[in-house]
């Protein structure tokens, strides 16, 4: 990427961000499916637990809008999302295995989105990577 033009370097729904946005709308579309369903059919069982697949998918959606709208009010958005998604994660994962009495079904982040072949574990550090190698030169 030596040779790209700077504008061509920080765009980040260029190259790989392409693939990037892609699979935050597949997950987008996979957790506003489960949640959606979760939460229509057996709400009472785990309203903590769906709540927050639902909150997974409002996550991916607007990071995945961020990242391709690339510029910085969309490079501020991705930001934001795809740290509250690491600490998300972390957080929900970490307390689904010390309180696994709330989360009788999988979530996408229950057990750091083992249900989801580790994923939603993996796809924000990969977004902010992205992110921050997208990032401006200093002037």
């Amino acid at each position: 990427m030596a040779d790209a033009p700077a504008a061509e370097r920080t765009r980040t729904n260029a190259g790989p961000g392409r693939l990037l946005i892609a699979v935050y709308l597949l997950f987008a579309i996979a957790a506003t499916s489960r949640a959606g369903l979760q939460i229509a059919t057996k709400f009472d069982e785990a309203p903590v637990a769906y709540l927050l697949s639902a909150l997974a998918a409002v996550i991916y959606i607007v990071a995945a809008v961020g990242l391709a709208r690339a510029g910085a009010a969309g490079r501020r958005i991705a930001l934001t999302c795809c740290t509250v998604e690491l600490v998300g994660v972390v957080g929900v994962g970490a307390f689904s295995l010390a309180r696994p009495d709330l989360f009788p079904d999988e979530t996408v982040w229950s057990g750091f989105g083992s249900g989801y072949g580790y994923i939603p574990l993996v796809l924000p550090v990969l977004g902010l990577l992205w992110l921050w190698r997208t990032r401006r030169a200093p002037s």
